[in-house]
């Protein structure tokens, strides 16, 4: 792990104080759903599967990766293991990655699902070999013991607000198109219905659409057909669900000679440049330390037999388990005005590491110096 990234670890990990395991010295199961933790409780010297479902997002490689390793052993006085697989947004492939890792005897998993339905028969599994699973950040279907993610109808919410805030009196001078993320990704459907609870009958939108694998590319080439169909002069704004996608529609905005807010979502490093030209409105800030920590914190104790009754203060329902102990992270609208207090203050991204020469004159301008 890089200094950065420690440091950044550290200097948003001390917000996340709420998820600290100091008092889960309970060895009593957490309901019906920790039967999987019944395996025997172990000491410091445990196998934690991690799988996570891409590596086109930078955040997965770059933060929650590294975030989950450093603090498992922390955790574990640097004896827990960590075994990783990625599995490059196929489902089949992480289907057989928990194969793997139940034959691999780890102790617990935490996994961030390709597809929340798809995984479910591999959560048994894993249930069934006495492996708990902790679902990060995407709600897997199955009997799954924990969860942590952001509120994810709040995002959608926060972008909504955002594009209104951008959209000012004109909101209803044209139409906007929204750009949502996969319907594999049940988050998707969150910021979906959280930007509609917000946007609907204050705009009017003029085209949608279920972004496949959440892809650029793809979200290119919708916004090539929202231009073709509605008209460059009709299009006001853009909801974008996240930072990569937006980069994509940005593109085909350009090509067009377009300029209107887009929002996003992640403060990707090149989304956080784009917002700094004036090309990106807003993304969303998450930041990861409080959502990686709680993964972390929840999986040592799962494996450790412990309950998880001081780690997660909230209960969740998925299509499958309802009450599922979880902690949801508080996110933050990040526009040009609040950088300097959000990713940089939290260490994220340095001063440096945004205003490259490409965009000095652009940081100059906003004062992020």
């Amino acid at each position: 792990m890089n200094t950065r990234m420690r440091r950044a670890a550290v200097a948003v990990a001390a917000g996340a104080m709420a998820v600290s395991l100091a008092a889960c010295g309970s060895a009593k199961e957490s309901g019906d759903k920790s039967d999987s933790s019944s395996s025997a409780k172990k000491g410091d010297a445990i196998k934690v599967g991690l799988l996570l479902p891409e590596n086109q997002t930078a955040r997965y490689e770059k933060f929650d990766k590294p975030l989950i390793t450093q603090k498992i052993k922390e955790l574990t006085n640097d004896k827990g293991e960590v075994v990783y697989a990625n599995a490059k947004q196929d489902a089949s492939t992480q289907n057989q990655q928990v194969d793997t890792m139940i034959t691999n005897k780890v102790d617990v998993l935490i996994v961030d699902a390709v597809d929340a339905a798809a995984i479910k028969n591999s959560v048994q599994k894993a249930k069934d070999a006495g492996i708990p699973v902790v679902a990060y950040d995407r709600l897997a279907q199955g009997p799954i013991d924990g969860y942590t993610s952001f509120d994810n109808k709040t995002v959608g919410k926060t972008q909504g607000e955002a594009l209104l805030k951008a959209l000012g009196s004109k909101a209803k001078d044209g139409k906007i198109v929204m750009m949502n993320g996969s319907v594999t990704d049940p988050n998707a459907a969150q910021f979906k219905a959280g930007a509609h609870e917000v946007l609907d009958g204050k705009v009017n939108i003029g085209k949608e659409y279920d972004t496949k694998e959440w892809k650029p590319e793809n979200a290119n080439s919708n916004m090539e057909g929202a231009i073709s169909a509605l008209g460059k002069k009709n299009i006001i704004g853009v909801y974008s669900a996240n930072d990569g996608m937006a980069g994509g529609i940005i593109t085909a905005l350009k090509a067009k000679g377009l300029k209107v807010p887009v929002t996003g979502q992640d403060a990707e490093l090149a989304g956080v440049q784009r917002i700094v030209a004036g090309e990106q409105y807003m993304s969303v800030y998450k930041p990861y330390a409080p959502e990686a920590d709680a993964a972390a914190e929840m999986a040592v104790a799962l494996a450790q037999g412990k309950s998880l009754d001081s780690v997660a203060k909230d209960k969740v329902d998925s299509p499958t388990t309802k009450g599922v102990p979880s902690v949801l992270v508080a996110v933050t609208s990040l526009t040009k005005d609040n950088i300097k207090d959000t990713v940089v203050k939290d260490g994220v991204y340095t001063i440096d590491d945004i205003c490259t020469s490409a965009y000095k004159a652009a940081c100059d301008k906003i004062g992020l110096k």
